[in-house]
């Protein structure tokens, strides 16, 4: 018998290549809405089966005969006033960052970006993976904030909160653009992806690397290929992934390794995914506990109960061990600390033995003995010229 679950419902089946089931209302609704059985759905099938239509074939089908929508990808064009984002949390390692979209096709269940999603107006669970937004002009405004006397050059990652290589960028190339507007000011920088497509740009990013002012960091969060298919259903396969850090080490850029999110009883293989991406070519790695914020705890809850029913309590009592949530938060369905303190890696036995793991087995494969420093004397000269530029124009 699968274990009970702790959503007061039961969950909707799986959608093929979608990472959220449902589409939840966001925490800013009006109005409140739950499903509930009817009684009609059957009745339905019950009809077209009479009508000699053919039964669902798979979970995408299934959708369909329930009289739900194809969930197709749609972008919506948004013209940026801004560009760069200030971070100030102490337990980021970048100071700045920049996102060309918002949402991701990707679909990864456990992205802590979906509950952003609320302030468009849109659900953070379906919508976030196919409603997404493409900011159109962000490059030229990225050119014209970075130009500024008052801006401060700090550590800068592309695609922190959404993939900057999601399919979508093969048509709309704001990454692209992005990086050749910090390539013509010598202006260092790093991003993340779990894609493939990165190796489009390895001729830009290769320029910047020969400098010292750009890292690459892949995220892989799995080995095991059908893990991966229901985590991330539209991101790169694990071995594709291998296969873009040794392209881009052979490039000369230099690479780490993402194992984030660690999710108990269903991430297990991190010391394998550590020593894969070595052998690959990485040189450093770092982790994150699965964290669960606003709309993605029950968001998650649900994708547990329709692809790992039978553990699905047990995970979500060892992620409340892991942020230490007590027994009074837990009652009131909380399962995340968002302190700063211990929102990414946790506290208590648990997260503490996740710990463990990732730094013996950093030592014992010889990653992270080095830091990737980048090279900002380049952006330095660029600013003097620019200043040069300015004060003899001044002069006509």
């Amino acid at each position: 018998m699968p274990a009970r679950s702790d959503l007061p419902f039961d969950p909707p089946a799986a959608i093929k290549g979608r990472g959220a089931v449902s589409r939840p209302q966001h925490r800013f609704a009006g109005d409140t809405r739950e499903r509930a059985d009817d009684g009609w759905a059957p009745l339905q099938r019950l009809d077209r089966q009479k009508a000699g239509e053919a039964p669902p074939a798979d979970a995408e089908d299934e959708a369909w005969w329930a009289g739900q929508p194809a969930w197709t990808t749609e972008v919506r064009v948004e013209q940026v006033r801004s560009a760069v984002q200030k971070n100030d949390s102490p337990d980021i390692y970048f100071d700045h960052s920049v996102n060309p979209y918002r949402g991701c096709e990707h679909g990864c269940i456990y992205c802590y970006a979906r509950p952003y999603h609320s302030y468009l107006n849109l659900s953070p669970g379906l919508d976030f993976e196919t409603r997404l937004v493409a900011k159109a002009n962000i490059a030229e405004v990225l050119a014209a904030e970075i130009a500024r006397s008052a801006y401060r050059p700090a550590s800068l990652n592309i695609g922190s909160a959404t993939d900057c290589y999601q399919p979508i960028e093969r048509d709309w190339r704001l990454t692209r653009h992005i990086i050749e507007v910090l390539n013509q000011a010598s202006h260092p920088f790093s991003l993340i992806t779990k894609s493939s497509a990165v190796e489009r740009d390895i001729d830009l990013i290769a320029a910047a690397a020969a400098h010292k002012r750009a890292a690459v960091y892949i995220t892989i969060t799995s080995l095991d290929a059908g893990l991966v298919r229901l985590l991330e259903p539209r991101a790169a396969a694990p071995h594709r992934r291998l296969r873009t850090i040794r392209t881009l080490v052979q490039a000369g850029i230099p690479v780490g390794v993402s194992v984030a999110p660690q999710i108990p009883f269903i991430t297990e293989d991190m010391e394998q995914v550590l020593e894969a991406a070595r052998d690959a070519g990485a040189t450093s790695a770092f982790y994150t506990m699965l964290r669960l914020p606003w709309e993605l705890n029950t968001l998650f809850q649900e994708w547990l109960q329709a692809h790992y029913p039978d553990r699905a309590v047990r995970v979500m009592q060892r992620v409340r061990d892991a942020h230490g949530v007590s027994d009074a938060d837990r009652l009131r369905g909380k399962s995340y600390d968002s302190g700063f303190a211990h929102r990414m890696k946790g506290q208590g036995l648990w997260a503490d033995l996740v710990r463990q793991r990732f730094e013996k087995a950093c030592r014992r494969l010889g990653l992270n003995r080095e830091r990737t420093v980048l090279d900002w004397s380049g952006f330095d000269a660029w600013r003097q010229g620019l200043r040069a530029d300015a004060r003899q124009q001044s002069l006509f």
